[in-house]
Parts: C-alpha cells; sequence; structure tokens
C-alpha cells in the first residue's frame, strides 16, 4: 500500500507560513483567516507526528525538521509552477529572467549584452532593475546581481567585480573653486551621493585620515550612483564611485580621479546570485559562464 500524501491545503499552509516565518502574512497570502492557517498546520504536524515550529511570543521559527520539510516543499512546489506555467503558457523565445541595480545594469551590463546575444541569438535576457531584496522562492527570477558580503542564504554566489571606491569628477572642475591639494579639500566642493549606498564617503574620508575634518554626509544625493556619475560628468561636484563602474568615463576623460588613493572593500561587492532549491538551467548556465567571464576581463584590465 503506497504512503498517503500529506493534506494538499495544509501543505500551501506551511509552505507560506514557513517563507513569511508569519502565520498573518500566510493568512493574507493564501486569502483565509489566520486560525484557518493555524489549524491546517496543526492537521499537517499531526499527519506528520512530530512539531514543525516553534511557538513564541508574537513570533514562529522553524524547527530543525521544519526547516528540512520547508526546503524539500519548497522546492517541489516551484517545479510545479515551473511545470504549470510551461502548459499555459509555452514560451515562444528561450528567456532567462534577472534582476539587478540600475546603476550596474546601465554602467556595466547593458554595454556587454549586445556580444552575449550575438553569441546566443536564442536566448533572451529579460532585465529588470530593483533594489527590493531578492527571494527566489517568491519572485520569478532565474539570477540576480546583489551587492554585499556574499553570504545570502540558499543562493549560490559567484563573485562578479573588485569593489574599489575613489573620488571622480569633471575635469573641467579642477579648474574651478580652491582646487584639490588633500584630500579635505572635498568640503569646499559639491560632495555628490547615491541614496543606495550612503556611507561610500565616510569609508573613503575614514581611509584618508579625514572624517574629523569633512562631513560625510554633506552634498547632494541621489536616487542611484548613475545619477550621481551624470551629475560628476557636468561639473556639479565630486562623486565616490565604484571605480569598474566608470571605467568607460574615465577612459574618455569626461571623468578623472583627483586623489590617488582609493578604499578595497574587499569581499564586499558585487555577486551573481542563482537559486539552490531548484536545478540551473542550460541557457542560465551559458549565460553564467559568459558573465563570469566579462567580470574576469573587467578585472584583468582594472
Amino acid at each position: 500500500m503506497k504512503d498517503r500524501l500529506p493534506p494538499l491545503n495544509a501543505i500551501r499552509a506551511f509552505e507560506a507560513v514557513a517563507r513569511h516565518l508569519s502565520i498573518t502574512l500566510a493568512a493574507d497570502e493564501l486569502n483565509v483567516t489566520p486560525g484557518a492557517v493555524s489549524r491546517q498546520i496543526r492537521s499537517l504536524e499531526e499527519f506528520i507526528e512530530q512539531p514543525l515550529f516553534v511557538r513564541g511570543h508574537r513570533q514562529i521559527s522553524l524547527t530543525p525538521a521544519g526547516e528540512q520539510y520547508f526546503n524539500a516543499v519548497a522546492r517541489i512546489i516551484e517545479e510545479l509552477r515551473s511545470a504549470t506555467r510551461k502548459l499555459k503558457r509555452p514560451p515562444k523565445r528561450r528567456q532567462i529572467k534577472v534582476r539587478a541595480y540600475t546603476t550596474f545594469a546601465m554602467q556595466w551590463l547593458i554595454p556587454r549584452l549586445a556580444s552575449f546575444h550575438q553569441e546566443h541569438p536564442k536566448i533572451e535576457v529579460l532585465l529588470t532593475a530593483s533594489l527590493d531584496p531578492v527571494d527566489f522562492h517568491k519572485d520569478d527570477l532565474d539570477a540576480a546581481i546583489r551587492l554585499g558580503a556574499g553570504d545570502w542564504p540558499n543562493c549560490n554566489c559567484y563573485v562578479l567585480s573588485d569593489n574599489v571606491l575613489a573620488p571622480v569628477c569633471s575635469p573641467a572642475l579642477l579648474d574651478t573653486g580652491p582646487g584639490l591639494h588633500g584630500p579635505a579639500d572635498v568640503a569646499e566642493y559639491s560632495m555628490l551621493h547615491s541614496l543606495a549606498r550612503p556611507d561610500d564617503w565616510a569609508h573613503w574620508l575614514e581611509a584618508t585620515g579625514v572624517i574629523g575634518q569633512v562631513d560625510a554626509r554633506a552634498g547632494m544625493s541621489y536616487q542611484s550612483s548613475s545619477m550621481a556619475y551624470a551629475a560628476a560628468v557636468g561639473g556639479q561636484g565630486i562623486a565616490m564611485a565604484q571605480l569598474f563602474l566608470v571605467e568607460k568615463e574615465l577612459r574618455e576623460g569626461t571623468l578623472v580621479r583627483p586623489f590617488e588613493q582609493s578604499v578595497d572593500m574587499g569581499a564586499y561587492t558585487y555577486y551573481l546570485l542563482t537559486p539552490k532549491h531548484r536545478p540551473e538551467s542550460e541557457d542560465m548556465a551559458t549565460f553564467r559562464l559568459w558573465l563570469l567571464e566579462q567580470a574576469r576581463q573587467t578585472r584583468n584590465a582594472a
């Protein structure tokens, strides 16, 4: 006699609660009451004959058994979703979905994508930009490019770049104002910031020993680094740049480095993330290998 399957509604409730670690959020997602979700979880725990969650005051967490079960359930549900999508909407083209930051996409990835499409014309890269955290269990993505220390859970993480910070400005700016003779002189100009990376100036000022002489938050702020770089090209001030993202501007002379001092952020850099809980498609593997080779060439050219 075959083993009975657990109640499928209870499985749906368990997956949602385990993903959110919240009965209330899971209930909202499933359009049922929190009480109904709690009853489904209890029925599943009775079926499995062991607890899947530790209930605390206003919070819950997975037991070791619950975490093991969630990893298996999430993988199966994702495979079911994928199989359903293929039956409902047969893809007209082979497509991989990648999320990046606006600046990374505009300054580095998009200028290189033409070569990928030339080499692999049957693979379409659907590129989106967002600052939101990536959740491969919930988001319809094959990969993401994120800035961090390389410690994202349940993800394969591949280093893409060196993250070296240094001030950049228009060469015309050097001919105006009191001049830039030492790091503390940046206070005499507009310091350009990215809201996405508000601490970059502080890192550089601390490394050059003038953090006590310059207000690291002074100046103008922009939504993205690409906006700050454009403002710097326009002579509006000095931007703190990730050097590999302004290599074209430095090479063409629209931006220059007024100081030799830089800060290497080490492991805190850009990574390609792919989900561990589902197998990598052949097309995604092709894109990953191409992207890592482009990244290697960029690092070697620096």
